[in-house]
């Protein structure tokens, strides 16, 4: 055992699995956004987090399985989001900015978090491209619960503008944020907002005031 790595297992403090497993993660998150999966060593992200490498397999076996976990946990979070943008008032026409808004800072959040969504290089591991198609599927059937609730349409046509929704409010995200715009995040999600708001709000009103 190398010094170093015994000065690691000396400093090491034993935390709840859920704690550990939360600190392992934080530290995958930089060593993935910084050198990208490939590159990316496991022997760096256990020195990121300061615990030994088996203490790191312990809880995940190789290197794509924590990959998987943080990229669920990135989907968790961008679901968590739309939905609280969808609870967070009863008016339609203050959910549609809430919900473009839930898109907006997700992508201006951890960056790394949005790419390993909407611009993963592992696209072709099924387990990848499953968790990549939940962000999409799991926010628009949460919007798509809304819209059946509150504009009476069926389902099928709920859906449809769902993802409309959810494909404006993305596509519109990145690409304000990857041209650097002089446009604020409130003026972006107020134009986005606008756009939506007058084919869904004007064009399907609440059924149910």
């Amino acid at each position: 055992m190398t010094e170093a790595a015994q000065s690691t297992q000396r400093t090491q403090v034993r935390l709840p699995r859920t704690e550990r497993r939360a600190q392992l993660l934080t530290a995958a998150q930089r060593v993935f956004a910084a050198n990208g999966y490939h590159a990316a060593a496991m022997d760096e992200i256990a020195e990121q987090a300061g615990v030994s490498k088996p203490v790191l397999y312990q809880h995940f076996p190789g290197k794509l399985d924590l990959y998987i976990a943080l990229l669920e946990s990135h989907v968790d979070e961008l679901v968590r989001r739309v939905r609280a943008a969808l609870d967070s008032t009863a008016d339609n026409k203050q959910r549609v900015p809430a919900t473009v808004g839930a898109f907006f800072d997700f992508v201006n959040g951890d960056a790394g978090a949005f790419r390993m969504i909407f611009e993963s290089d592992l696209r072709g591991e099924p387990a990848v491209q499953q968790a990549v198609d939940r962000a999409t599927s799991a926010s628009v059937d949460a919007i798509t619960e809304t819209i059946t609730s509150d504009a009476g349409l069926d389902e099928d046509r709920a859906r449809l503008l769902a993802v409309g929704l959810v494909g404006l409010s993305q596509v519109s995200a990145r690409f304000w944020l990857a041209n650097h715009s002089s446009i604020s995040r409130e003026e972006a999600v107020a134009l986005t907002s606008t756009l939506a708001w007058r084919g869904i709000g004007a064009g399907f009103p609440l059924q149910h005031p």
